[in-house]
């Protein structure tokens, strides 16, 4: 069988353009996590994984709570994770320790969109630094 390849794009911008959206999440070093109004996490990149120290692909189809160590003042499902843009996030790692996170806000942009995609920054470190673990 023959391996059939399209063209490579003739810009960077063309690259961009072409490379599919989970392989550049996938490559992404920064944990970030998908999921869906019911509160089902849809994705969570090899980063979020590592971080919480899950094996590939366990968190997929898990609800929000699996990860989740305390419940933010908000709606249910993905709303969960939304409207919390630069505040702390407890998240409960596979060992059962907290990791202390600060969440950006969803950057699905329409609010159709079927779920929410953030990016979780891990400043369990940070917090110890200066005694507020």
């Amino acid at each position: 069988m023959i391996e059939r390849r399209a063209p490579l794009p003739d810009s960077a911008q063309g690259y961009l353009t072409a490379l599919p959206a989970l392989i550049l999440l996938d490559r992404l070093p920064v944990a970030t996590l998908a999921v869906r109004y019911d509160g089902t996490i849809v994705y969570a990149n090899p980063a979020f994984e590592q971080m919480l120290g899950y094996e590939s692909g366990i968190l997929t189809d898990q609800p929000i709570d699996a990860v989740l160590d305390d419940r933010p003042p908000r709606a249910a499902g993905g709303g969960l994770i939304c409207g919390h843009s630069g505040r702390l996030i407890s998240l409960r790692h596979s060992d059962a320790t907290i990791v202390r996170t600060v969440a950006s806000e969803s950057v699905m942009m329409r609010k159709d969109d079927p779920l929410a995609l953030v990016v979780f920054h891990d400043i369990t470190e940070q917090l110890w630094t200066v005694g507020e673990h």
